[in-house]
């Protein structure tokens, strides 16, 4: 059994080099004598991999020190409630809509507070980023909230919103470790590892200390709280510890390979080998406008529901999967997220490249 080409939103491809170390270490830890998946996340072996995984991801991303690191369960859509809860003081929030995961998190948030929608791409099928350069932010707003790069339509926001002095928070799931980023900029920056980080089960929220407090909102479970995780050093309860784990590889992997602003290079070039092809192809088309496609996530069409599918069905076929587009919107999808080798890009295009000449009279 030879490996695919996997191009899926996530659960996604992580590095091969970081999935044979995980196998080697499979029945011993570093000399444990077990696999990190039955060790106590009491022992010193996991403290260790725990803190090590913290540093690193605070290397990678030049973390600054009153900023807390946290691995946490629940995966991104958990943080929907979570992020009111902690930080809603005002019981008022502001909400810039360009997709499903930032329309699910602005509805959670309706359930605590006064959630304004202030600007919205949902005309255009989230096809574009609006202008966020004089938004219409509340006097009250406890915050002003955005999903930075979103999986299914494939934007990516590449001006951060104009937030007139209110604290920003962003869900980079989907562009997490893709690029440089000033954390100091935002709030909270958090994200689910599974598109481009690690396995399915962890959440990672980055969050500066002063929006830790004791005063949530009347009613926030205890695990919903930041300040018990920040207290406790992401060790309150059993944590999702292998999932940590293998981040933990991957932020060894990211430093390996020059860190993330090497990994931006390598994510532009892989990129406009796709996005070259689409703007000259007579069959396919990408969605989104040219100035706010995400790097991570292109989706495209041909016009035609058959020829879509039959395009997927010998797409996976010849080793491509995971190229079936959201259920919501239909299409093709590629993500092609840290680990996507440019091999995998150029293969694909080379098939849709046979594909055209073969469906195009």
């Amino acid at each position: 059994m030879s490996r695919v080409f996997n191009f899926s939103a996530g659960p996604a491809v992580l590095p091969e080099e970081v999935l044979k170390e995980a196998a080697a270490e499979m029945l011993d830890y570093n000399g444990t004598g077990m696999s990190v998946m039955e060790m106590s996340h009491r022992s010193k072996a996991y403290q260790e991999i725990i803190q090590t995984a913290e540093k690193d991801l605070r290397d990678l991303m030049n973390i600054p020190d009153n900023y807390k690191v946290l691995f946490l369960q629940g995966g991104a859509s958990q943080q929907f409630a979570m992020i009111p809860m902690n930080l809603m003081k005002n019981k008022v929030a502001d909400y810039i809509i360009t997709g499903q995961w930032a329309k699910k998190a602005f509805k959670e948030a309706q359930m605590y507070g006064k959630a304004r929608a202030v600007a919205s791409s949902e005309d255009k099928t989230f096809s574009y980023i609006p202008d966020c350069s004089d938004l219409d932010i509340d006097d009250d707003a406890d915050y002003v909230y955005i999903c930075e790069n979103n999986t299914i339509y494939g934007t990516k926001f590449k001006t951060l919103p104009n937030t007139k002095g209110k604290t920003l928070v962003a869900d980079v799931s989907s562009c997490f470790l893709s690029e440089p980023v000033d954390v100091s900029k935002y709030g909270v920056i958090y994200g689910g590892v599974q598109k481009n980080v690690g396995p399915a089960g962890v959440v990672i929220v980055i969050i500066r200390e002063d929006l830790i407090t004791e005063d949530t909102l009347d009613g926030t479970p205890t695990m919903l709280k930041y300040k018990i995780h920040a207290d406790n050093d992401s060790l309150y309860n059993t944590p999702p510890a292998y999932g940590i784990y293998i981040c933990g590889k991957v932020f060894k992997w990211l430093k390996k390979m020059g860190g993330l602003g090497a990994m931006k290079e390598h994510n532009e070039k892989k990129a406009a080998i796709l996005y070259d092809y689409l703007d000259q192809s007579k069959l396919f088309k990408g969605t989104v406008v040219k100035e706010d496609r995400s790097l991570m996530n292109v989706p495209f069409v041909t016009g035609d529901e058959e020829l879509d599918a039959k395009f997927v069905k010998e797409a996976k076929a010849a080793g491509f999967e995971n190229l079936k587009g959201h259920r919501s919107v239909g299409g093709m999808r590629a993500s092609i997220y840290n680990a996507m080798p440019i091999e995998g890009v150029e293969k694909l295009v080379d098939f849709m490249k046979k594909f055209e000449a073969e469906n195009v009279k």
